[in-house]
């Protein structure tokens, strides 16, 4: 499950939509599904109406097997909207291909690990 929050916690706030998909990428590779879990569309679900940022989760965890929604009064409205954005998403994967460059998921803690050099 990706958490934006707890991931937050780990790798910091300047790496959230990176690391989000670095783990994305990985869940694919290894055939493990993933869960995105950053209040899609949570306000939608709770007043009726979604912000910007929601919408802009919403697509991006439409990419993953699973996405995690808040309960609320409006939370039919929630996942129809959601269908919705995945259906439209769908038309666009057929020649949109990411670019699978090498992974830095372990970069910042191999780099703070002590050399061999000096040492014997």
């Amino acid at each position: 499950m990706i958490a934006r929050g707890d991931l937050a916690v780990e790798a910091g706030w300047s790496r959230i939509a990176e690391v989000q998909e670095e783990i994305g990428w990985l869940c694919e590779a290894a055939h493990i599904p993933n869960i995105r879990a950053t209040q899609v569309l949570e306000n939608l679900a709770k007043t009726g109406l979604a912000t910007r940022a929601e919408i802009t989760d919403a697509e991006a965890a439409v990419r993953a097997e699973c996405a995690m929604l808040n309960k609320g009064p409006y939370i039919v409205k929630a996942v129809k909207t959601l269908q919705k954005i995945d259906d439209r998403m769908d038309a666009h994967q057929y020649k949109k291909k990411p670019f699978l460059r090498p992974l830095r998921v372990a970069q910042d803690f191999l780099d703070g690990l002590p050399t061999q050099e000096g040492h014997g």
